[in-house]
């Protein structure tokens, strides 16, 4: 008898002393389980999205195109012809198209009821698996708890399971519309367990590789018989692949040991996010113990200021969100502060200059702090030294760190009790060959969310030189919460009308053979 999904995840939990190993292959591997593949489960899952009959979208041609097609699920659409025209903060239409249907003119400070209902119509079901390291909701549990999001705290939610509702019932409110971290880790969490889609996760889990191989006969005998049962002849017929995807990795049992896995697949979906591997200045002295590259570390140096154990500065190095963040929670907590960057105050690319001041007064704040502070050594931010257009040359092991002024060439040397080397993070995507550096617009440089993204069709989101293989969320540089929803939608449409026999718009040449 085929192994269930949740059966397999049941026996990855347990102790053991055999690999795990799938004889039927799943349709679907999701590597990642933070929201992008929480929303792509519930998509799977069977949760279907239609346009309200009795709402109005204030654009008027998107609202005459869904009138066209009332009572079909939007996944079984055209959505090239319903992100037509549309323009937003995503460079991926799909995610904008989603995002207009979710929250009208959202960008324009307006709030819109959404013009989508939910339906979950369980023939639409395709099975599949979420691996995750850790636990559910992803990088969100990493970061430290009392910071506040970028983005309204109301686009932090999935579909169908509003954010203010979860909050008000656990009786805590939003701070200027945004949230803390901690509440959107638990908020994930939650979610998954409302939803119903507990049995398709398995967390704790490590993917070590991902390749192409050749189905066994009996694999193609159990793909075959579990496709009739699933979907009909037709898809019977779709399933033959001249390859699958072999998933290996390890599962982190209770008694602290490893259980290895192995799973085969028809198509594998990279969710992993961006934050796995912090960026590194790569100067001497940054492996010493007082230099750390993640948020989670400035609570214990807090501490450590409040007992009067080092009362040192806190070094903070970078000139984006995560860095502002770590300087509100310093000088909240009455923690000295040097604030170094590379970027000057005024450069339009720095994140602060674009930034809307109405919705993101506590960063404007950190912008102003950061010019005024630049000036003199002294001023109305008491503890808060910034340092723009400096470079960090060395840490030595009696915490000092020696920096220099990218303009003048002069070198300072200051005492400081932690370093947070804050400068951003790369994908981890070492299982993939070459680091799927073949997957990437510039197949000469590493992935990268911002510079360098997973190279995908726009609107099925599958991998323009690898069939069967998809991402999202940052990945394809949807970094928002609220954008990489629309890539869950584009997967999910793509693969169902896939396991229906429509035509690939992408035939490629398999470069993990």
């Amino acid at each position: 008898m085929a192994v269930t999904t949740s059966e397999f995840v049941r026996e990855m939990a347990e102790t053991g002393p055999a690999p795990m190993k799938r004889v039927t292959p799943l349709p679907v591997i999701v590597i990642g389980n933070g929201p992008s593949g929480i929303c792509l489960s519930y998509f799977l899952s069977g949760y279907r999205p239609y346009f309200k009959e009795s709402s109005i979208h204030p654009n008027p041609i998107l609202q005459r195109k869904l009138e066209e097609n009332l009572g079909i699920s939007i996944i079984e659409q055209d959505l090239e012809f319903l992100s037509e025209g549309l323009e937003g903060r995503s460079h991926n239409p799909v995610a904008v198209l989603f995002d207009s249907l979710l929250r009208p003119n959202a960008d324009f400070g307006v709030s819109m009821d959404s013009v989508i209902s939910w339906r979950r119509e369980h023939d639409h079901y395709i099975p599949h698996l979420v691996l995750g390291k850790g636990p559910l909701g992803g990088v969100w549990h990493s970061i430290e708890g009392s910071m506040v999001t970028l983005s309204l705290g109301d686009w932090m939610q999935l579909p169908d399971l509003p954010f203010r509702d979860w909050m008000r019932a656990k009786r805590r409110c939003l701070r200027n519309d945004r949230a803390m971290t901690a509440d959107i880790a638990h908020y994930y969490q939650h979610y998954t367990k409302a939803k119903g889609l507990q049995e398709n996760f398995a967390c704790g889990t490590v993917v070590t590789s991902v390749r192409r191989v050749s189905p066994s006969p009996d694999e193609e005998k159990q793909t075959c018989v579990s496709m009739d049962n699933m979907a009909g002849a037709q898809a019977s017929r779709q399933s033959h692949r001249t390859s699958l995807f072999e998933v290996k990795g390890y599962s982190e049992r209770k008694d602290g040991s490893e259980m290895p896995f192995c799973i085969n697949a028809e198509n594998v979906v990279l969710a992993t996010g961006t934050y796995d591997s912090p960026a590194w200045l790569e100067v001497e002295g940054e492996d010493l113990p007082f230099v750390h590259h993640t948020t989670s570390e400035l609570e214990e140096a807090l501490k450590a200021q409040e007992t009067g154990v080092n009362f040192d500065p806190i070094l903070i190095v970078g000139g984006g969100l995560t860095a502002a963040d770590a300087v509100i929670s310093a000088h909240h907590s009455n923690a000295p502060v040097i604030h170094v960057f590379r970027r000057g105050v005024n450069d339009p690319d720095l994140i602060f200059n674009q930034l809307p001041k109405v919705m993101c007064p506590e960063y404007h704040k950190v912008h102003q702090m950061m010019a005024q502070q630049s000036c003199t050594a002294t001023g109305p931010y008491e503890g808060y030294l910034s340092l723009p257009k400096h470079t960090v040359l060395c840490f030595t092991p009696d915490r000092k760190c020696i920096l220099q002024d990218m303009t003048s060439g002069e070198r300072r040397t200051f005492n400081i009790s932690v370093a947070l080397v804050l400068i951003g993070s790369n994908p981890n995507l070492t299982f993939l060959p070459d680091q799927g550096r073949s997957l990437a617009v510039n197949t000469e440089l590493p992935v990268n969310c911002k510079r360098n993204p997973v190279d995908v069709d726009c609107y099925t989101y599958e991998c323009g030189q690898e069939r069967g293989l998809y991402a999202l969320g940052p990945l394809v540089g949807d970094n928002f919460v609220r954008f990489l929803q629309g890539g869950a939608l584009a997967v999910t449409s793509a693969l169902l009308k896939d396991r229906h026999g429509a035509q690939h718009k992408i035939h490629s040449r398999p470069l993990f053979s």
